[in-house]
């Protein structure tokens, strides 16, 4: 199958039904205009009022840092502790959408029309889906959630500051190994299997049925056609896509600060290179230097290629660790954690009566609240590469093979740290602080100079991955939906991706100031994606099957 461009511009409708096809006009009309100053294509207001929003939050916390952190901190505090139940309820909402979307006839609709045929074969779909999607927080959690969550089940209580919990309500015994191997796994693998996939699956869905088979312009006000009708090209839209491009940045930016933190500590433990703020803002801005190529080469010639190379790497280095760590262990593991996870989930996505909060507020709605501000992003680049898969197709692909996918990862990354320290008595991961864990545990291993270092480049590329491609889907959501917007919009966007990421990272709060911008953005946005399941399901219900 031919790999075909993903910036030849919008398809043609296909399969739409009578009503919203003769709309198709109005949505065109949107995004048609002329350039503005400095080749910026700003006839659109989405891209002046986030524009103007994001560079006043820079200057702001730059000139005010202190003050800026006390205000993270209390948005942080506040919406986790609020809102708790609010993230879990819509989470279980999402998945339960996408189960229903697979076993009912709605799923047999082609996205792109009855006769679509996928641009991308499954090699290079999943390549890009996998390197834009999770990349970086696949490396800094892969050993750290299991680590965390396994020591906090082995003590049976709280650990000062929040970052880890009582885990009695789901059964732990303190000082139970294998129980608190199997809850440690199974509570990281709720973190990134079925609840964080379907919330993707749910953007993804939305972007491509409005715009493949419907004709409207490639951005998430499309998907609120059958809610809100002509008014989604008034103001009604224009605040829908300017939530998705704050919840897109700040999402990105915590990836990218995180992405700074585990370079910079892998370099120290390589090198020697100190670690500090210095250190993590020349990394920022040298991969944003960086993936400022990538976005000058476009989807293909850049994320695409990258991607690639980045999942061939990430994949060598999963089947190193697997083979020279406990091999037979961790593949017996795998099994055994994903029935520990079917077995914890319904305690661990339950949002009512929960004692163990720390777990509920630091952990999990803070999860939530950061893949739901990625999902503007990662849905419209999937939806960008997913013409032609049926629905059922499409939502199976999105949301099973995923998620074991990322379950083998933190099986074996996971799995190895926690038998170094059960079976080895080595207990460096442990006790080393969340971006060294990863280096920490290669050190055991065989060559583990070439493998960290292995580590360290995945992290940036995933860095320059996440930047580019980031990039491009604020761009072509600023532009209304153009997916051929100018370049200098695309290099502006990548820039400020950036300088959010060093701002907030420069503020007192460092990564929590990064994680309270994603959970307060990511607040407002759980409503848009609850509202686009119902847009989704009037939208399949008009489409032939």
């Amino acid at each position: 199958m031919t790999d075909t461009s993903g910036d030849q511009g919008i398809p043609e409708p296909s399969g739409a039904s009578d009503v919203i096809e003769t709309d198709y006009q109005i949505g065109q009309d949107n995004i048609d205009g002329q350039l503005g100053p400095f080749g910026f294509d700003i006839h659109n207001p989405v891209f002046l009022v986030s524009g103007i929003a994001i560079v006043a939050f820079v200057f702001y916390t730059l000139a005010l840092p202190e003050q800026a952190g006390e205000a993270f901190s209390w948005l942080f505090g506040a919406v986790t502790k609020g809102f708790d139940w609010f993230f879990l309820g819509a989470a279980n909402i999402f998945v339960l959408f996408c189960f229903l979307l697979i076993v009912t006839p709605l799923g047999s609709v082609r996205l792109g029309g009855v006769d679509a045929k996928p641009d991308y074969t499954y090699i290079g779909w999943f390549a890009m889906l996998f390197a834009a999607g999770m990349g970086i927080g696949l490396m800094f959690y892969g050993v750290s959630e299991p680590m965390s969550h396994f020591s906090s089940s082995m003590g049976g209580t709280a650990a000062e500051g929040g970052a880890r919990t009582d885990w009695a309500p789901l059964g732990a015994a303190a000082g139970d190994e294998a129980a608190a191997v199997r809850l440690g796994m199974a509570a990281t693998i709720f973190h990134w299997g079925l609840h964080p996939w379907a919330i993707y699956a749910i953007v993804a869905l939305a972007l491509a049925l409005f715009s493949y088979n419907k004709g409207l312009p490639l951005t998430i006000r499309s998907a609120f056609y059958p809610i809100l009708g002509d008014r989604v090209w008034g103001w009604w839209g224009h605040a829908i896509d300017t939530l998705a491009v704050f919840a897109t940045l700040f999402g990105l930016a915590t990836s990218l600060g995180f992405g700074a933190t585990q370079a910079n500590a892998g370099l120290n433990e390589l090198f020697g290179i100190p670690i500090n703020n210095t250190v993590e803002v020349v990394l920022i801005s040298g991969i944003t230097a960086i993936a400022l190529i990538s976005v000058l080469r476009g989807l293909d010639g850049g994320v695409k290629v990258l991607s690639e190379i980045n999942m061939g790497l990430a994949f060598l280095l999963l089947l190193f660790v697997l083979f020279t760590g406990p091999t037979i262990a961790i593949l017996t593991g795998f099994g055994d954690y994903l029935l520990a996870y079917v077995e914890y989930l319904p305690a661990l996505s339950n949002p009512v009566g929960r004692e163990d909060v720390n777990f509920m507020q630091g952990w999990t709605s803070f999860y939530w609240a950061w893949w739901i501000s990625w999902s503007p992003f990662v849905g419209m680049f999937i939806a960008r590469v997913s013409r032609g898969r049926s629905v059922r197709e499409f939502v199976i692909c999105v949301l099973l093979i995923p998620s074991l996918v990322c379950v083998l990862w933190m099986s074996v990354f996971g799995g190895v740290a926690i038998q170094q320290v059960v079976q080895d008595g080595y207990t460096a991961a442990q006790e080393a602080e969340l971006p060294r864990q990863l280096f920490k545990m290669l050190d055991q291993l065989p060559l583990a100079g070439i493998t960290s270092l292995i580590g360290i480049v995945l992290v940036i590329v995933f860095f320059v991955t996440s930047s580019d491609s980031g990039s491009l889907v604020i761009d072509t959501i600023t532009a209304g939906g153009k997916v051929d917007a100018p370049v200098p919009q695309r290099v502006f966007w990548c820039i400020f991706e950036g300088a959010v990421a060093i701002v907030l990272l420069l503020s007192a709060g460092g990564l929590s100031s990064l994680q309270s911008m994603v959970i307060s953005t990511g607040l407002p946005f759980t409503v848009v994606l609850l509202l686009m399941c119902w847009a989704i399901y009037r939208g399949l219900a008009s489409e032939p099957r």
